[in-house]
Parts: structure tokens; C-alpha cells; sequence
């Protein structure tokens, strides 16, 4: 049975293009209800503030850089969505004199200008966001070796390469309205995926790769990076892979409430809770992960009863 044409871009893959009854089942779930959707390999914390929210956010950052030792050089994978964990980083490292010279830090993604990975001078550079928010933060006899950071580029071999000489223990990210993780995007509806997305096991053999964005990630980064400007955001991007995601030891998700909406978080964790894998809702493949870990703002979940406005 062919599949329905997606509601927002109908040459696209996306939510949108399930079966309703799982949309639906999705839509009824509540903050109450929210921890019985935890199973093994899939745990749920919720926190009632955004000071707890941001801060044990920056602590996965803090723990993996105190594992990391010349034997163990490990570190962690991280977002540009949510930022506000970033200078709280900056700030635990320097007031715990943490030496990081044996600790890696791994970019999820970055912007493609003019067939280049965007710049520490381009306004909505991610490597530029890391930067100033958190690394230029740290007081210098602390930071980490240049060469343990790690920022995707045009030509990702040096990048790949990195996941196999350094342990990443935990790819932390937030979700997109597309419910992606970096820029894992649906992809077109085009080709050999015209009348279905790619199986799991063919999107999960994904490396970091340059990517086309999906009309709705490019109208989510104009809302929440630039008042809407839908016009300065780049069509491409840089992104980790599924290859590189399976590396980590744990996957971590980041839901402040107000990157996805109320339905689009409950549908990735009701489809991960239930192990419904499906590419056109990339977040729902990490139910294929061994230790996956949502993280919720009690009051950023929501609700998704009617309310005209």
C-alpha cells in the first residue's frame, strides 16, 4: 500500500507520512504517562526546572572529561540546539581546575556555504557557536588540545576517522521538528525511496555526509536562530552519521520545549518506547540503540489538546 504524501513537502519523506493510528497514539500521551513509556536500553528523566534541566545537561559534558586520561582519550559528541548548557560547561571545568588535555569534543554538524563548511566567521556556524559559548570560556592551561576537537568539514574523512582513536561516550543532541539528531533529515521521496523511505538497516549504514535539509529543518533553524530569516540559512549541511551515532556508548536527548513541539517529542518517544523504526521519523531508529536516555522540561512538554489563539 503506497504510502500517504507528506502534509508539509510532498516531495519529501516525514511524520507526516505515518499511519495516523500511531500519530494519534502519540497525541494522548502526558507528562504523567511519560515515565511508563521508559524500558530497558530507553530511559526517561524529567526535570521540574530549567536551572536542573541546563545544568545536568552540562554534567554529561563534565563526567566524560573526567574519564578521559592518556590511556582512555574519550570525550563527548555535541549539539548547537539546546547552547544554553555550553558556558555552565566553561564554568564547572574552570572551577574544578579540569584539566582536559586528554579529553575529545566531536561537532554533530555544520552549515555548507558556497560548497564549504561554514567558518568561525559565519553568524549561524555551529563550530563558531561552540567556541565562544563554551571552549574560548576555559581558561587556557585547561583547554584541549586543537587537534581533540573535532568539527565536521566537506571532507569528513579526518572526522570518521576521529570516532575510531578516540571513545565517545555519549552523543548528546537535541530533536528537530523533522524529529532528526545533528542533520539526520528524512530524505527526498525520490529515486528508489518514491514510494518508500530507506529500511533502518539502510539509513542506520549512513556515514557523516553532506546533506540537502528538509524544508521544515530550514524553517526551524530561521525560527529559533535568527527571528525567522528563513532566507540566511543554507540548503546543505555537514552531518554525523548513523555510523558515527552507534559509536557512542549512549545517546542522549535534550527536550526543552521549545526546539520541537509538545506532539513531535511524545511521537520520537512513543515510537522508540515501541520500538516503531521508521527513517521518515529518524529519531525512531535510535530504538535500534542499546542505552538511549530522553531528557524532558517538565514544563516545556505541553499539551496537544485544541487552543485557538
Amino acid at each position: 500500500m503506497t504510502r500517504p504524501l507528506s502534509k508539509v513537502a510532498p516531495d519529501w519523506w516525514d511524520y507526516t507520512t505515518l499511519d495516523r493510528s500511531i500519530l494519534d497514539e502519540a497525541a494522548k500521551i502526558t507528562i504523567d504517562t511519560l515515565p511508563k513509556l521508559a524500558r530497558p536500553g530507553f530511559k526517561i528523566n524529567i526535570f521540574d526546572t530549567l536551572q536542573e534541566f541546563y545544568a545536568a545537561e552540562a554534567m554529561e559534558y563534565v563526567r566524560c572529561f573526567k574519564q578521559a586520561t592518556a590511556s582512555r582519550p574519550c570525550g563527548i559528541c555535541g549539539p548547537i540546539g539546546p547552547t544554553e548548557q555550553l558556558p555552565i560547561v566553561a564554568q564547572i571545568v574552570n572551577d574544578l581546575d579540569l584539566d582536559l588535555k586528554y579529553a575529545h569534543f566531536w561537532g554533530m554538524d555544520e552549515w555548507i556555504v558556497d560548497g564549504k563548511a561554514a567558518g568561525l566567521d559565519f553568524p549561524l556556524g555551529f563550530a563558531k557557536a561552540d567556541m565562544e559559548l563554551c571552549f574560548n570560556r576555559i581558561r587556557p592551561e585547561l583547554r584541549m588540545p586543537v587537534e581533540n576537537l573535532h568539527f565536521p568539514s566537506e571532507d569528513p574523512t579526518d572526522y570518521i576517522a576521529s570516532f575510531d582513536e578516540a571513545e565517545c561516550l555519549i552523543m548528546q543532541g537535541g530533536q528537530g521538528e523533522t524529529k532528526h539528531w545533528a542533520f539526520n533529515d528524512p530524505v527526498r521521496r525520490c529515486g528508489a525511496y518514491k514510494d518508500a523511505p530507506p529500511s533502518p538497516e539502510e539509513y542506520l549504514k549512513l556515514s557523516t555526509r553532506l546533506v540537502d535539509l528538509h524544508p521544515i529543518t530550514l524553517i526551524q533553524n530561521a525560527r529559533t536562530s535568527g527571528g525567522g530569516t528563513v532566507q540566511n540559512v543554507p540548503n546543505g549541511a555537514i552531518t554525523v552519521g548513523p555510523q558515527q551515532t552507534w559509536k557512542a556508548k549512549q545517546i542522549s536527548i535534550w527536550h526543552p520545549g521549545h526546539h520541537d513541539n509538545p506532539f513531535g517529542q511524545r511521537l520520537s518517544t512513543f515510537m522508540i518506547s515501541q520500538k516503531i523504526a521508521d527513517s521518515a521519523v529518524p529519531m525512531s531508529l535510535l530504538s535500534l540503540h542499546d542505552d538511549v536516555v530522553f531528557n524532558f522540561y517538565r514544563h516545556g512538554f505541553g499539551v496537544c489538546d485544541v487552543e485557538m489563539h
